[in-house]
């Protein structure tokens, strides 16, 4: 099995960038934890972190050549980008969107996903976590499908 972490604009600033919103654990922190709960569940992640929009798109293009699933924090673009929203649904592999703080107890600007209504599934303010549970989610929709 083979999943796609994308990481989307300013968290290669985690640890450093508002900590009171977003923790004190970095990207490469997440990153680590991350790949251990990947090697325990015997899956393979490419993980990728981008503050361009177009290399999201692209990313997501690429994946239909080897992933299975996707797990995304889209970050700002969550609110801005129909480009990553049409080619996570062009792309048509399963997906879980993640958000680190609950975006729902934020500015108003941010509650509303572009990305959410073409996901199976969304985790937000779990900080971290919120990324493993994705990947154990991922890996158990995945599994049923076989």
């Amino acid at each position: 099995m083979r999943i796609l972490v994308i990481h989307g604009p300013n968290l290669n600033l985690l640890g450093r960038r508002e900590p009171e919103i977003y923790g004190r654990e970095s990207l490469e922190e997440i990153n680590e934890m991350l790949r251990r709960k990947a090697e325990e569940l015997g899956v393979e992640l490419r993980i990728i972190q981008s503050n361009y929009e177009g290399e999201i798109v692209t990313a997501i293009g690429e994946a239909m050549d080897w992933a299975d699933g996707i797990i995304i924090n889209p970050a700002a673009y969550t609110h801005t980008s129909v480009a990553i929203r049409d080619a996570l649904a062009a792309a048509g592999l399963p997906a879980i969107e993640v958000h680190i703080s609950n975006i729902f107890k934020r500015e108003p600007f941010r509650h509303h996903s572009y990305i959410s209504p073409v996901v199976d599934g969304v985790i937000t303010g779990l900080g971290g976590y919120g990324y493993v549970l994705a990947l154990e989610a991922l890996v158990r929709r995945l599994s049923d499908k076989t």
